[in-house]
C-alpha cells in the first residue's frame, strides 16, 4: 500500500517521471531512517531566511523609488560629503526655508510651545511683609518658611503676640521681617541712640538699613522720625520676659503675686529633691513648641485632657492656681536644692500651697487653660546656677 505522505506523479515526460521516482525513493529512505523530523525543521529555517531576505530586498527597492527632496533646501552635514561645506550655494538662508501651515489637519497634534515667562531668582528684600496665620501654624514653622529665627517672628510682633508665642492664632496678620532682628515702632520723644542701645546694636545699623528709608545725615539725638514709623533693627534682640515665671523661693513665695491668684503666702520647709528628674507625663513626645531660650524656655509635652501630671522630683508647692499671663492653671515646685519646676496649662490642680510632694506623685491633670491651641503640658526647669534650662538635657 502506498504511503499517503509520499508524493506521486503520473504526468510529464519519461525523464521527468524518472527524476520524480528518484526523488520519491530518496524521500522514502529518509523516512525509513528516521530523518523526517530533522529535515522538516531544516526546511522551515531555510524558508524563514528566504522570507526575511525577500523583505529586505523589497524595502530597499521601495526606498529607491521615494521622491527626492530638493537639494536646494537641504545642506548635508560634513560627514555625509566627506568634508566641510565649501561653497555658498550649499548654505540655505533661514528666510528661504518653506513655512509650514500647522493649522492643517496633517500637522495637528501636541505642540511644544515657547515659554514666555521665566522664573526670576529670589532677590533679597528690604521691606516688611505680612503673613496671615493658618491653622496648624507655629512660630517655629513660620520662621522656617521665611528663613528666619523663631525669635525674629516674636520680636517682629511683640505687642500683637504679647511677648508670648502661645498667643499665636489662625487669622492673625504677622509682620515678617526681611532679616533677623526686631521691629520697633517709633514713639514720640525717643532718640535713635537710646533705641539702638536697648536692642544691642549701633544707631548706624538702623540708619543704614535701606528699608527704613532714613536720611543718613539726621541727628541721632533728635532724629525727627514720625511717630508710628516701623523700623527694622537688623541683629537687634529683646530680653526674654522673666515676669511670667520668676524664681519663687520657699522663704519668699510672695514674689509670685505678679503672676496671679495662685501665689502662696508663707511656705514651710519640706522634702528636698534628689537632683535626678523624671518625666512629668506618661507621654514623652513634643507637641507644639520645643525649647528655645529666647522664645520658649520650656518644652510642650503632648497628651489628652485629664492625663496625670507627676512631680518631676521631690519638693514643696510654692505656687498653685491661676496665672494671669497666659499659662492658665499652674503649679510650681521648689526642690530645695537650687532647682524649681513649673507645670502649666493644667485642667486640674491636686495639690495646695506648702504641700510636700515626692517624685512621681500626681499633682494635677493635663489641659488647655490659658493661651494654648490644644491639650499639652508646658514644662519649665530653672536652676539657681544656670537659669532656665532645656528639660530634655536633664530628663532620662
Amino acid at each position: 500500500m502506498a504511503d499517503p505522505s509520499l508524493p506521486t506523479d503520473n504526468t510529464g515526460s519519461g525523464s521527468e517521471r524518472s527524476l520524480g521516482r528518484s526523488l520519491a525513493e530518496g524521500w522514502r529512505q529518509l523516512v525509513r531512517r528516521g530523518h523526517y523530523a530533522p529535515v522538516m525543521r531544516l526546511a522551515g529555517h531555510v524558508g524563514l531566511m528566504l522570507v526575511i531576505a525577500l523583505g529586505i530586498w523589497a524595502a530597499r527597492a521601495g526606498a529607491d523609488r521615494l521622491p527626492q527632496i530638493a537639494p536646494s533646501l537641504v545642506t548635508e552635514p560634513p560627514s555625509a560629503k566627506g568634508g566641510p561645506i565649501t561653497s555658498p550655494e550649499q548654505i540655505v538662508a533661514l528666510e528661504d526655508l518653506p513655512v509650514l501651515d500647522t493649522t492643517k489637519s496633517e500637522f495637528s497634534g501636541v505642540a511644544r510651545l515657547a515659554m514666555l515667562d521665566t522664573i526670576i531668582p529670589t532677590r533679597p528684600r528690604t521691606e516688611v511683609i505680612q503673613y496671615l496665620v493658618q491653622g496648624g501654624d507655629s512660630l517655629f514653622g513660620i520662621a522656617e518658611r521665611f528663613g528666619l529665627k523663631p525669635e525674629t517672628i516674636l520680636w517682629g510682633n511683640w505687642y500683637e503676640l504679647e511677648g508670648d508665642p502661645h498667643t499665636l492664632r489662625p487669622g492673625q496678620e504677622l509682620n515678617i521681617l526681611p532679616v533677623d532682628g526686631v521691629l520697633h515702632v517709633w514713639s514720640a520723644g525717643e532718640g535713635l541712640n537710646g533705641v539702638a542701645k536697648f536692642y544691642g546694636v549701633s544707631s548706624q545699623e538702623i540708619l543704614d538699613w535701606p528699608g527704613n528709608e532714613l536720611d543718613p545725615s539726621l541727628d541721632p539725638a533728635n532724629p525727627q522720625i514720625q511717630e508710628g514709623t516701623a523700623l527694622v533693627v537688623p541683629g537687634g534682640k529683646r530680653e526674654a520676659p522673666t515676669w511670667r515665671s520668676p524664681r519663687i523661693t520657699r522663704a519668699n513665695p510672695g514674689v509670685a503675686k505678679i503672676l496671679g491668684a495662685g501665689a502662696c503666702g508663707s511656705v514651710y520647709d519640706g522634702p528636698i529633691g534628689t537632683g535626678s528628674f523624671a518625666w512629668p507625663t506618661s507621654s514623652t513626645w513634643i507637641s507644639g513648641y520645643n525649647y528655645d531660650s529666647s522664645v520658649h524656655p520650656a518644652i510642650d509635652l503632648g497628651g489628652s485632657v485629664g492625663n496625670g501630671i507627676f512631680a518631676s522630683d521631690n519638693g514643696v508647692v510654692v505656687y498653685a492656681g491661676w496665672n494671669d499671663w497666659g499659662y492658665g492653671y499652674v503649679i510650681v515646685l521648689d526642690h530645695g536644692n537650687g532647682w524649681q519646676t513649673l507645670y502649666a496649662h493644667l485642667s486640674a490642680i491636686d495639690v495646695g500651697c506648702g504641700q510636700g510632694v515626692f517624685q512621681g506623685n500626681v499633682i494635677g491633670g493635663m489641659g488647655c487653660t490659658g493661651n494654648c491651641s490644644g491639650p499639652h503640658l508646658h514644662f519649665e526647669m530653672m536652676s539657681d546656677q544656670y537659669g532656665k534650662v532645656n528639660p530634655l538635657n536633664f530628663l532620662p
